[in-house]
């Protein structure tokens, strides 16, 4: 299964270690955070990847090359200047990619064992939800009996880890367009199942969250690996 990490975005709230510098290439514990996720891929038997370039896209191409010096294969999805959004820049990268496939946030950090994920779906997605953060404590979608539903008792938040099928993208156009119309639509019709990750995962999404990240790898440095 090939899988794709998304790196095209701007990183707004990331401003301003983002002005000269794309977000995924940010370091933390001395690694740039798209060089964390893919060693945790290849650790999980991942090797074929595809990467969707936007924002200061030639530098994260400069830095990762062909994807050799990290054990895996590596094709970029280069976009357009105007953003295609997450929905847009996944379909925009298909022609290069497996059915199903595996997409990873690029700005994620996270403990997850990607060999947990199902290698042959049935639906049109399966999602990895984990516990709210502070930072979003209403959730995105409830989980029943393995089925991802818009409503139930408890809403949990989408983590950014998910296994597609081209088939989610039938009805798309080139273009720029997000994605979670898409899943909700899916959703609607019973066509999305997940699962509940409880271990490590932080959305790296503002300075401060890079910090406290930061911060904790340079604890866990001086009492041992995680």
């Amino acid at each position: 299964m090939k899988v794709m990490i998304l790196a095209a975005g701007r990183g707004e709230r990331l401003k301003p270690l983002t002005d000269s510098i794309p977000k995924p290439l940010l370091q933390a514990g001395g690694k740039p955070l798209i060089v964390r996720i893919i060693e945790q891929l290849v650790r999980s038997g991942f090797s074929e990847l595809v990467i969707n370039l936007g924002y200061r896209g030639r530098q994260i191409e400069a830095a990762l090359g062909d994807g050799d010096g990290y054990g895996v294969s590596i094709d970029y999805s280069r976009e357009p200047e105007t953003a295609l959004e997450t929905g847009g820049g996944i379909y925009h990268a298909l022609p290069l990619l497996s059915d199903p496939f595996m997409v990873v946030n690029g700005d994620i950090a996270t403990d997850f064992p990607f060999s947990q994920l199902p290698m042959r779906l049935e639906t049109l997605a399966h999602l990895v939800l984990v516990p709210n953060p502070p930072q979003h404590p209403e959730g995105d979608f409830a989980l029943e009996q393995g089925q991802v539903c818009e409503d139930g008792p408890h809403k949990w938040t989408f983590s950014g880890i998910a296994i597609y099928s081209h088939r989610l993208f039938r009805q798309c156009r080139p273009g720029r367009f997000p994605l979670a119309p898409l899943l909700r639509q899916a959703i609607e019709k019973g066509q999305v199942t997940g699962q509940l990750y409880r271990g490590f995962w932080s959305d790296i999404g503002t300075v401060e969250r890079l910090q406290r990240w930061r911060e904790q790898l340079t604890k866990n440095d001086r009492g041992g690996e995680r």
